[in-house]
């Protein structure tokens, strides 16, 4: 297992040292934040100290290992446009972003995995049917649009829900979170359906697939043959052989949720990360695009990581190279 671990540490940092590279000559690419952080009219001494101050006059390989020898030391720069540490603006914004992914993931899952147990044992019935239609809807209709549907039916014609905003901040074990205070749940639930509802489809078609393909092997039939309740074949027997694929996915679509939560935050003005890289792209506040690309790569990385360990603990059929 320790040979293992060491292998997969050493490629992550393989990996995230060549997105690195992508990332930093991509945002290069985009353009000069000089254009949109200075006044047109401004003159050209203003314009080249700004440059220098920035260190944009540099070669693109020397701004390049500038910003790896600040990383190593902590520093992922200051931002263009706040003019804070790139660290502290997205730590800032951080705590919002995982309240709203750990609400909606907690959803997808809770709704969608027994959907989707459901959907697979009674496979022909009218409910399931239903799961099944719904899951479609999941995956077809834009983020976006179901986003304004729940503002304007909830928020405007109803009144039951606010349309945007974190809310109230409570704190509990020293943490600060909106999930502390009615208020702050009342901002949340919205925004977290509505991330939720694609990764809840997904739950529920890869469950029911798990399920259908189950219910046909042989140690099904044989443990229904000793007379076990279907209750205890669905949730000792079947779901533990299923779990694998599922927990990949959920693994990988926790990532993603955290890292593109973008377009449910910019719906419902949710002060998250997603918010503050679309502004940062807006405009062109290099260090804050860089860094936060970088850690998302950071993010994925440690997930593939974890949920590789996990497959030895839910089936040991599975053997992790250079480990028992």
């Amino acid at each position: 297992m320790l040979g293992y671990l060491v292998r997969r540490l050493a490629q992550a940092v393989a990996v995230v040292f060549a997105m690195s590279v992508i990332v930093f000559v991509g945002v290069y690419a985009i353009g000069n934040p000089i254009d949109v952080m200075i006044d047109p009219g401004a003159t050209q001494e203003i314009r080249a100290k700004l440059i220098e101050q920035y260190g944009l006059d540099q070669p693109l390989w020397q701004q390049y290992f500038v910003f790896l020898a600040n990383v190593a030391e902590g520093d992922l720069g200051t931002s263009m446009v706040y003019n804070i540490p790139v660290v502290d603006l997205v730590f800032s914004r951080l705590p919002a972003t995982v309240e709203l992914v750990l609400v909606s993931v907690t959803i997808a899952g809770v709704v969608g995995i027994p959907a989707g147990l459901y959907a697979g044992y009674r496979p022909d019935s009218i409910g399931a049917k239903a799961i099944m239609a719904l899951s479609v809807l999941g995956f077809s209709v834009p983020t976006f649009w179901i986003g304004m549907l729940l503002i304007m039916a909830f928020a405007v014609n109803l009144g039951w829900l606010p349309s945007g905003g974190r809310g109230d901040v409570g704190e509990v074990l020293g943490l600060h979170t909106s999930l502390a205070t009615a208020d702050g749940w009342s901002h949340v639930i919205m925004p977290a359906i509505n991330l939720s509802l694609f990764k809840m489809g997904l739950l529920i078609r890869l469950t029911r697939a798990g399920m259908v393909e189950a219910m046909s092997t042989d140690y099904v039939k044989f443990a229904r043959a000793q007379g076990l309740p279907d209750r205890q074949i669905v949730f000792r027997h079947i779901l533990r052989n299923i779990s694998i694929p599922i927990v990949t996915v959920f693994g990988l679509e926790l990532g993603s949720t955290l890292a593109f939560a973008v377009v449910t935050e910019s719906v419902f003005n949710w002060p998250g990360v997603g918010k503050l890289i679309i502004d940062s792209i807006l405009q062109l506040d290099r260090p804050v695009m860089v860094s936060y690309l970088i850690m998302v790569v950071i993010l994925f990385v440690l997930i593939n990581l974890t949920v590789d360990l996990i497959y030895a603990r839910l089936d040991p059929r599975v053997r992790l190279k250079g480990g028992a």
